[in-house]
């Protein structure tokens, strides 16, 4: 890619009101720190804690809200569900800041955003009680993702994913997982002693990819129970989610800072699901706020 070159049209799509093409935002639209979830009903929640919403934009299902909390400028914004929706989200929120939309051209200096992701996910340990905080220290990849992208070794954790596919005698037949870390620096400003940090593994669904059976079998039907006993290095695998692994892969690609927290809503080894998750997920949402805007 040359990046004294001007982008072409076709390959990054401006709007004709010059906001970009998915999200329908404008650079100015957003904030430096961006909470991401992928419920859009969940936009509404977030900006009710706000002071006031300076920006409303909608396209499709993703749905962005900036304003202030206790002073602080943030952003929520709905990404829907998948890390197809990730790649659409995190390249286009990265050309608002570090592409010229008028030249087409890459900034020289580049701005670098801080991405949290809110959640809801299912627990792979025993151990991790329903409605309990889960902060993903890493993100593993069942979708295979980041392997389009060049160079996605140099921000993966190699090591790991050669003994997990080890480990697990992982099938040819699927695509190569992959591991990144998320932002130490976020993921520390978030920690408290409310919040239990893992690996989270994003998958490509949310039946056979998470190893659910309804009238389909999945083509290993042991998987989950070697994801459960998978250790490395003091590490275990604690959660499965959908959208983590491509947002910390992106991320640590172009220069942005990510992290996600989950609110765990089913423990998949018990058997067990929460119910009514909302009145938690709100504490969730005032909890995150409150470590974004505390210095």
């Amino acid at each position: 890619m040359n990046m004294n070159k001007a982008i072409e049209p076709s390959e990054l799509i401006i709007n004709e009101n010059g906001s970009i093409f998915h999200l329908n935002l404008l650079p100015e639209d957003i904030a430096d720190t961006i909470l991401l979830v992928g419920d859009p009903g969940r936009v509404d929640l977030i900006a009710s804690f706000f002071d006031k919403v300076e920006v409303e934009k909608r396209n499709r299902e993703f749905i962005t809200k900036t304003g202030t909390y206790q002073g602080k400028r943030i952003s929520v914004l709905a990404t829907g569900i998948g890390t197809d929706n990730i790649d659409i989200v995190i390249n286009e929120l990265d050309a608002l800041v570090n592409i010229d939309l008028n030249t087409r051209m890459v900034k020289e200096e580049k701005r670098s955003l801080n991405f949290i992701r809110i959640g809801t996910s299912g627990a792979l340990q025993a151990d991790l009680p329903v409605h309990s905080y889960l902060l993903s220290e890493k993100g593993m990849g069942f979708d295979g993702l980041l392997n389009f992208y060049a160079n996605r070794e140099k921000v993966s954790d190699n090591a790991l994913e050669a003994a997990f596919m080890q480990h697990t005698q992982w099938s040819p037949k699927l695509t190569a997982p992959y591991v990144v870390p998320g932002s130490a620096d976020l993921i520390e400003k978030l920690k408290s002693e409310h919040t239990t940090a893992g690996v989270t593994i994003s998958a490509p669904g949310f039946y056979g990819p998470q190893g659910r059976m309804l009238r389909l079998k999945t083509q290993d039907t042991g998987l989950n129970e070697k994801i459960t006993s998978f250790a490395f290095e003091g590490q275990k695998i604690t959660n499965y989610e959908m959208e983590c692994s491509a947002l910390y892969g992106l991320s640590a690609m172009l220069g942005h800072h990510a992290a996600t927290i989950c609110l765990i809503i089913a423990n998949r080894l018990r058997g067990e699901f929460g119910g009514d998750y909302k009145p938690h997920m709100k504490q969730l949402v005032q909890y995150v706020l409150n470590k974004v805007t505390n210095n």
